[in-house]
């Protein structure tokens, strides 16, 4: 077991910090796009790239095939699955797009959606309801839940008996507010409806292991806070379920139950999916808890002082364990993304201005090589805001 390590031990806290190289030309605080990979991740790849390069062909139809078996069995290890159950994607939104154009789905069946999902999936999911595959249900999450039933009963409220399938956000990613994922999924079950968990936010952020989520369909990032390189994702199907999946590229070469049969994705580049068990060490390294913690604190350590702030109104719930790294904030007479202009133009700080609903927030996703007095500029900054 990794040793416990306070989230305010700066001494550790900037060892860590300094395994990565962020830009010294401004404080980025947009690490929810995707997660950067600390050094000795992107030395691993720069030397997978260099062999595959060197190796080529060989390569590939030699050593690959086994590599890729090791990486997805570490994977499997790491989530605590089978390695019958996990495939390697390029992104969540590759995974949701096979369960969705996969599952089998009636013309009357109904999907319910909140508002809140993520836009790729919702445009995914508006697709194939004008294709005529299912109907979609809304629902409208709150900002600031007194507790876990008014979540469900929002999920609940939308449930018909032509409800097939719930697609639910672990954390939402505009907002940063972690959603009861198992309850709404046990709710769900109950009454014979699948759950599709979007967990790329949540998947290394916050400590879990994957059956807690208590879904048969999850997918996640590789590549936001776990730190692999770019392009990598993974699509978890409970190994009863891998047949109803119907493969989203040709495939005929593979049994109905076997989950390779959705892999049919063409030559992809091997040095990010090789260093994904890199990065996999690296955070053993530092350990899924006290991973947790330091980018809890990171985020208390600006909401804390912002929440004083009477123009600042926090989008997140005010318990702390609703929400993690990720968290945001409207002023209220000032444009979101006038806000992110000035806090990069006056101040070096970056943000982004996603939008939530029909309102604009400023998003603030600082990651383990930001700190503490980085946080506190990002303070002073809201504090001189004109």
């Amino acid at each position: 077991m990794t040793q416990h390590i306070e989230a305010s031990d700066e001494r550790y806290w900037l060892d860590i910090r300094s395994q990565y190289e962020p830009s010294p030309d401004f404080i980025n605080l947009e690490n929810g796009y995707f997660g950067m990979a600390s050094r000795p991740v992107m030395d691993a790849l720069e030397a997978y790239n260099l062999l595959v390069n060197r190796e080529a062909a060989f390569f590939m139809r030699t050593k690959y095939p086994q590599r890729l078996a090791d990486v997805v069995q570490s994977l499997a290890a790491f989530f605590g699955v089978s390695a019958d159950e996990v495939l390697v994607v390029r992104n969540p939104t590759e995974g949701m797009n096979i369960l969705i154009q996969g599952y089998p789905f009636g013309p009357d069946d109904e999907v319910v959606v909140a508002d809140q999902d993520y836009d790729s999936v919702k445009e995914t999911l508006t697709m194939m309801e004008q294709r005529g595959r299912f109907r979609l249900a809304p629902v409208q999450l709150p900002f600031h839940p007194v507790d876990d039933e008014e979540i469900l009963a929002a999920y609940r409220k939308a449930i018909t008996p032509k409800t097939r399938v719930l697609i639910v956000t672990h954390l939402l990613h505009r907002t940063g507010q972690i959603l009861p994922v198992a309850k709404i999924a046990r709710m769900a079950q109950d009454l014979g409806i699948d759950v599709f968990v979007d967990a790329a936010h949540s998947f290394a952020h916050i400590d879990y292991r994957l059956p807690e989520l208590q879904s048969s369909f999850v997918v996640v990032h590789l590549h936001k806070w776990l730190g692999a390189p770019l392009g990598v994702g993974m699509l978890y199907i409970r190994s009863n379920r891998v047949r109803d999946i119907a493969p989203l590229y040709g495939d005929t070469s593979h049994a109905a139950e076997d989950i390779r049969k959705l892999a049919r994705f063409g030559t992809t580049p091997p040095g990010p999916i090789l260093a994904i068990e890199d990065a996999i060490a690296f955070h053993n390294r530092i350990g899924g808890r006290n991973k947790e913690a330091r980018l809890r604190y990171l985020k208390e350590c600006w909401v804390n002082e912002a929440k004083t702030l009477q123009r600042i109104e926090l989008m997140i719930p005010d318990a702390p364990e609703r929400s993690c790294g990720i968290a945001a904030f409207r002023v209220k007479d000032r444009d979101a993304q006038a806000v992110v202009d000035y806090l990069l133009a006056e101040h070096r700080i970056f943000t982004v201005a996603p939008m939530v609903g029909t309102t604009r927030v400023v998003r603030v996703t600082p990651h383990l090589y930001n700190t503490p007095e980085e946080m506190a500029k990002l303070v002073h900054a809201l504090r001189q805001l004109p």
